[in-house]
């Protein structure tokens, strides 16, 4: 008999910032696997496209304008999403965004709140209203943070960024101990160097492929389609009984 540990059929998995780049690489992973899809992203024509995209794989698709960073937007949006779809299995908080300054010295107030306001707020707006769901249904679920390496390593210029992904790991770790005993597990995923539209300036650069891309074991900048695997396993019964983890995708990036 096969293994079906990771067949996602009947299961919702909502996906924040799921338009493009990581996070729509894990939608498209998870709707392969027989997920229907919520996509919540600040971008219509972007949600449509993405919408598009997901439906023609044959499974229901949800698509919200949602700015994570607003309280009742989440929460609307969420009791939308249990609405229409019926249930919310798993979560996964990726919006992000990143600001930084020429120097340390040079970040503004306004920058540093704008960037906690969307990458620590509106992730801790979407998971609370995720176990809220979670734990009235009785039925579990699974949780994920999509953070950073930037969180667990020296960020220079970019400290706003680096804090508010080490705080979204610590979130994870409080959430994972605390809804254990409801069959909420809670996961942290890391990206290293991926090759998305907030990196597009990166990407360009010759010198930072030379001195950075270069050092990656593998040689390459990750895309989105490496997430796949990490997605579908963590919104499967394959990991009933992984929580409170830091999934590090970077192609060995960190440990060289």
């Amino acid at each position: 008999m096969a293994y079906t540990g990771f067949d996602l059929s009947g299961k919702v998995a909502l996906v924040t910032g799921g338009n493009g780049g990581i996070g729509l690489g894990m939608a498209q992973a998870m709707a392969q696997a027989g997920a229907n899809i919520v996509i919540w992203g600040t971008n219509a024509d972007k949600n449509e496209t993405a919408r598009a995209a997901l439906a023609g794989l044959g499974v229901k698709v949800l698509t919200s304008k949602v700015d994570v960073s607003q309280e009742q937007q989440v929460i609307d949006a969420f009791g939308q999403a249990v609405q229409q779809m019926g249930r919310v299995d798993t979560v996964i908080a990726n919006a992000g965004i990143g600001f930084g300054a020429p120097s340390f010295m040079e970040l503004k107030i306004e920058t540093f709140r704008k960037v906690m306001a969307v990458n620590m707020e509106g992730a801790f707006f979407t998971l609370r209203e995720a176990a809220r769901h979670m734990i009235s249904r009785e039925g579990g679920g699974s949780l994920v943070g999509v953070a950073s390496l930037a969180a667990v390593e020296g960020a220079a210029r970019n400290q706003a960024y680096g804090a508010s992904k080490g705080g979204l790991i610590s979130m994870i770790k409080g959430i994972s101990v605390e809804l254990a005993r409801y069959g909420v597990r809670a996961n942290a995923i890391l990206p290293g160097w991926i090759a998305t539209d907030m990196t597009e300036a990166s990407q360009a650069s010759q010198k930072f492929n030379d001195n950075v891309i270069g050092r990656v074991p593998i040689r390459r900048w990750g895309q989105p389609e490496d997430f796949a695997g990490v997605a579908v396993y963590l919104a499967s019964d394959a990991s009933r009984y992984h929580t409170g983890d830091q999934f590090v995708i970077d192609g060995g990036y960190a440990i060289f």
